[in-house]
């Protein structure tokens, strides 16, 4: 009989602890600066009920959420001729209540909305926790991903648009990753599609415009035509999603465009602050207004913020935006909020290709104690107790076997320091340590030992 493999589902992956460490410093560099701009953490739970979560995504962002069953006979209450029906969508309702969450700005609305009494406003808050979306495995793209989020809600200034965009040219900084920073603004897009005749329809053409860089122009013109837009009006898009030039030229011609549209101006006139603001704090970054960036997703209302890595072709690692009213779904309605979501895996396999990793030992232990055996058990444990007081990660190895493995074993594991200690070590209070780098061994005071280690950290 063969025994299958164990697996897991696609779209999900295991971590070794050598890449765990490199995402933790992704995360750490990630939460340090959340941290520095008065950001707090808050966590939310990895279900919520589907209620809170349909319709803030749009039609295809319902599709793509994960639904738990109903725990129990989940097909009790469902009639027969419900189940021969060929509708999943209209059956899934009767037998799932609940789902995973498909990101993070959600779920922190309806914590917004239910813990309203306890919050100070504006509320800054950072959340690193897992989402999932059901879609198509591919590079890039996974079904179970970390996000990284940060957002401030209660405030209507663009003031937080700018810190923003300060806060992701200084996560990637400390990253080492070339960055571009693309803009747009929703209330521009709302103004182009009155101009176009479309005016009800701007969640069909941003659906649409988001897809522009992954199937091109003309596949977006075929989509467009497939949802009911006339030739005529995309025919009048095609010079705005084509508009070249600088941002200040681009603003111009807009601003001659959409002259009689009051919500095109206010989103031009917002455009132009935020850049502005932009450019004093971060001169040196690349912050681009770009009219082919919508971010399909329903709830954004204003400025909308995506970033791409130079030189490594993987789509957006970063983005967000305005969204003035995601609480009012939740018997909230008129509180402002701004954010944005960095993609923790893609920016990790960015950093890969471009092997932008500090190259420091990966090992979580900076030095092993070889195991003698009895004799030498109480010293060692006494000794490795001091050495973790100080700060330092150290192990002793659990079993008195051969030399020869005990050394390979530190070697496999990148351990930096061997500490050998025999009767001969006791008696002169001396420690044995072999450099597993150099090869050299030599003998030293545990005080001096530690000083040396801490130095070096």
């Amino acid at each position: 009989m063969t025994i299958q493999k164990p697996s897991i589902p696609k779209g999900t992956r295991d971590f070794s602890p050598a890449e765990m460490v490199r995402r933790n410093y992704i995360f750490d560099t990630i939460r340090d600066v959340f941290q520095r701009y008065g950001y707090l953490p808050i966590e939310t739970p990895a279900m919520e009920n589907l209620t809170t979560l349909l319709g803030k995504y749009g039609e295809e962002g319902d599709k793509l959420l994960f639904r738990i069953l109903n725990s129990g006979d989940y097909l009790g209450n469902v009639a027969k001729d419900e189940l021969q029906q060929i509708d999943a969508f209209a059956l899934s309702s009767k037998i799932t209540e609940k789902g995973l969450r498909y990101d993070l700005t959600v779920p922190f609305a309806r914590y917004v909305v239910q813990y309203r009494n306890d919050l100070t406003f504006p509320f800054k808050r950072y959340q690193i926790q897992p989402v999932w979306r059901a879609d198509r495995p591919q590079k890039g793209r996974y079904r179970e991903f970390f996000q990284c989020d940060v957002d401030v809600i209660g405030s209507d200034s663009l003031l937080n648009e700018a810190e923003l965009i300060q806060m992701i040219s200084d996560v990637f900084e400390h990253l080492g990753i070339r960055i571009s920073i693309k803009l747009n603004n929703r209330k521009i897009l709302a103004g182009i599609a009155g101009l176009i005749g479309q005016a009800t329809r701007l969640t069909d053409i941003t659906v649409a415009i988001d897809k522009l860089e992954k199937i091109g122009l003309e596949k977006v013109n075929e989509e467009l035509a497939a949802k009911g837009i006339s030739q005529m009006a995309i025919d009048k898009l095609q010079p705005f999603l084509l508009l070249e030039g600088s941002s200040s030229d681009k603003l111009a011609s807009l601003s001659d465009s959409l002259k009689n549209s009051e919500i095109g101006q206010k989103g031009i006139e917002e455009m132009k602050t935020i850049l502005r603001l932009a450019h004093d704090l971060i001169p040196e970054t690349d912050v681009e207004l770009d009219l082919t960036l919508a971010r399909g997703l329903n709830y954004y209302t204003g400025a909308i913020i995506e970033v791409k890595a130079k030189n490594v072709a993987i789509g957006s690692i970063c983005g967000g935006g305005r969204y003035d009213d995601l609480t009012g779904i939740f018997g909230m309605p008129g509180i402002s909020g701004v954010g944005i979501s960095f993609g923790a895996d893609r920016i990790y396999d960015v950093m890969s290709e471009l092997n932008l990793f500090p190259s420091a030992n990966p090992a979580s232990s900076q030095v092993m104690l070889v195991n003698f055996g009895e004799e030498e058990q109480s010293f060692c444990l006494k000794t490795i107790q001091q050495m973790r007081k100080a700060g330092i990660n150290a192990e002793y190895y659990p079993d008195p076997v051969k030399m020869k493995k005990q050394m390979a074993y530190a070697d496999k594991n990148k351990i930096p320091f061997v500490v050998l200690i025999g009767q001969e070590e006791i008696d002169s209070q001396m420690l044995s340590v072999k450099n597993m780098i150099t090869g050299q061994q030599s003998k030293v005071s545990l005080k001096d030992f530690i000083s040396e280690l801490l130095h070096k950290s």
